[in-house]
């Protein structure tokens, strides 16, 4: 027997591997097994099926591609059986539909979903999130383990969606950022300035920036959008400008037009004179 059994050995899988194996007895197993190579030199055990590894050891974590992948290994036979009174942590990358779908399917079960926030070079460290949902039993009897992969656990309640959902809106919000940031970056190169240079002030004023994330967020969970310090109607005019200045510099206007496109809705909407917030009853509407 062993501390923990993890299958999958894709990239991520491999670092959780690492950062497990110094704290804790490891089994693992992938259908490539030579992925396993690699790790196998700190006294980890490769088990031959899914099925054995899961037998190894009372918490068993599955970080593969989808949920897809998941349930084929799952529904592998005697899988379920091995599983009763065991916490079963599912890592893999999903919709809250997915983990709902996953926990159904595995009825009795202690069953925990997670969600990294992390790329498998920031695993093991104190800081790095985790987002779990489930029940706050089984969490208790892991946490040990699932604080060796990532020291920031985020329990966010006992419906098993919830760790997805918060996965997704903040990786929305990452993204979205990022995409405003990669234009930032062609505005920066087609005056010649430097790249590093705006990533660095960009990092420097981030606190400030979460600022005012969290101000329209706030406005938004009360219902407030009049008496803005800035109007729908004057961020719309920067927008204009971003689409002024790519089409002045030849530049890939995807994101400004984009973004346009969401200020014209809402201006056409009547929400001129309101905060930026009121973006939202825009996207609320019917698609």
């Amino acid at each position: 027997m062993t501390d923990v059994s993890l299958i999958g050995l894709g990239p991520m899988g491999i670092a959780l591997a690492r950062a497990l194996q110094s704290r804790h007895t490891l089994t693992v197993w992938n259908r490539t097994a030579e992925r396993a190579t690699p790790i196998l030199d700190q006294g980890t055990v490769l088990a031959p099926s899914a099925l054995a590894a899961i037998q190894a050891s009372p918490l068993v974590l599955i970080c593969v591609a989808d949920y897809a992948a998941s349930r084929s290994i799952l529904a592998s036979p005697g899988v379920a059986d091995a599983l009763r009174g065991k916490v079963l942590v599912q890592l893999s990358t999903g919709t809250p539909q997915d983990a709902r779908d996953d926990w159904a399917a595995l009825s009795g079960v202690a069953y925990l979903d997670g969600a990294l926030l992390a790329t498998p070079g920031q695993i093991g460290r104190p800081d790095t999130p985790l987002f779990i949902s489930g029940e706050e039993r089984a969490l208790a009897s892991c946490r040990p383990a699932l604080e060796a992969i990532a020291g920031n656990i985020l329990y966010m309640g006992e419906p098993i969606g919830n760790a997805a959902a918060w996965d997704l809106a903040t990786l929305s919000c990452m993204f979205g950022a990022m995409s405003g940031f990669f234009h930032g970056v062609r505005i920066c190169e087609s005056e010649g300035l430097k790249v590093n240079e705006f990533s660095q002030m960009i990092g420097a004023i981030s606190p400030v920036l979460g600022e005012m994330i969290d101000a329209e967020g706030q406005a938004i969970h009360a219902g407030r959008y009049g008496e803005p310090e800035s109007s729908m109607a004057t961020c719309a005019g920067s927008g204009r400008l971003f689409v002024k200045q790519a089409r002045e510099a030849k530049l890939d206007a995807s994101f400004p037009d984009f973004l346009t496109g969401l200020f014209d809705r809402a201006l056409g909407a009547g929400f001129a004179n309101e905060r930026l917030a009121a973006m939202i009853k825009v996207l609320r509407q019917p698609a």
